[in-house]
């Protein structure tokens, strides 16, 4: 059985991949409670924490119920990387990631996430003093490369285990890549297959179905599947997964009165958490996939994408129980 640190896991754990305004503490609730092993919160800029800016610090609520969580920080400054781990720490989550992975030009521009893939060493290096900071189990999501031309990333999770990184997980594309084409899992298998290698090697990219997952986990033999884009308004997908694997049947969709039910539940939490205005819309995104493939639905959808009323949004989920209760839902 995989273990980060002292955290003993599930055999082929399912993990919610911190995602920008998306794996914010409601969302992380609904995925915990359907089957998600680990959670990692949004991305946390580690300038903006120690600038105490208020959007990085309200990034790090996290709750009992979450556990084991992860606490994702992302920055290529050393002083500011090792002041964020001990304003993290005081939020005391199982886990503390580094994001050296993420594409966007904003990030990446700063020497930053992905961007940190064109310094291996510098990223060693941060990787080495976080670790030696620390108490808590470091992880660290990155990518296979920055290029096609440029990928060595059997020889650079070999370095970060070596200074002390715990897990880690890998994106199967490279940074120019951004999202776009395939996921390329053969490089990660690589890392895994390294008889070197002795730390959880996660998957990450094209995880988007049961089959997809299982492949990971038989084919490619890797220890655990990092689940991003799947996800995002489908919280139901982890416990699909889980079943599949242990079946090889696929449960049942979610039914609409499920669906409504959890919508509601997501829409008041994050209310409850950061406010009507930004609640209506940061959870905007998810209704699309809350909601796939429900004929002449586009009404309600735009009622649910575009007011800025909680009140409405309530009611359009209200007016979906009503008028398609009976729908029934294809398998993902």
């Amino acid at each position: 059985m995989p273990k980060i640190g002292n955290i003993e896991l599930p055999e082929f754990p399912l993990l919610l991949a911190p995602m920008e305004d998306v794996s914010d503490p409601p969302f992380r609730a609904l995925c915990k409670e359907q089957g998600a092993d680990v959670v990692y919160t949004e991305f946390i800029s580690s300038e903006g924490l120690i600038r105490d800016a208020a959007k990085s610090v309200m990034k790090l609520d996290i709750y009992e119920k979450e556990r084991p969580v992860g606490i994702q920080i992302f920055g290529a400054n050393l002083d500011s990387m090792l002041k964020s781990v001990e304003i993290v720490e005081a939020s005391n989550p199982d886990i503390i990631d580094i994001n050296f992975g993420c594409p966007v030009k904003k990030v990446v521009s700063k020497g930053a996430g992905a961007g940190i893939l064109k310094d291996i060493d510098l990223m060693v290096s941060l990787t080495k003093a976080m670790v030696e900071h620390t108490r808590l189990p470091v992880t660290v999501k990155t990518r296979l490369g920055w290029d096609q031309e440029s990928i060595k990333i059997v020889e650079v999770a070999e370095r970060l285990q070596d200074v002390g990184c715990a897990a880690i997980s890998i994106h199967g594309r490279t940074r120019v890549q951004m999202y776009k084409g395939e996921a390329d899992w053969n490089p990660i298998a690589e890392v895994k297959n390294n008889p070197r290698m002795h730390i959880p090697v996660f998957g990450n990219g094209d995880v988007d179905s049961p089959e997809a997952a299982k492949r990971m986990r038989d084919e490619y033999g890797l220890d655990g599947a990092m689940i991003g884009r799947a996800s995002i308004g489908y919280p139901w997908f982890f416990n699909e997964v889980k079943h599949y694997l242990a079946t090889d049947t696929h449960l049942d969709p979610p039914t609409m009165e499920q669906r409504v039910d959890a919508a509601r539940r997501h829409l008041q939490m994050a209310i409850d958490w950061k406010g009507e205005k930004l609640g209506v819309f940061e959870t905007r995104r998810h209704y699309t996939n809350y909601f796939k493939g429900i004929p002449n639905f586009k009404e309600l959808r735009m009622k649910m994408v575009t007011s800025d009323d909680a009140a409405d949004v309530f009611e359009a989920f209200d007016q979906a129980l009503e008028q398609f209760s009976d729908y029934e839902f294809a398998r993902v």
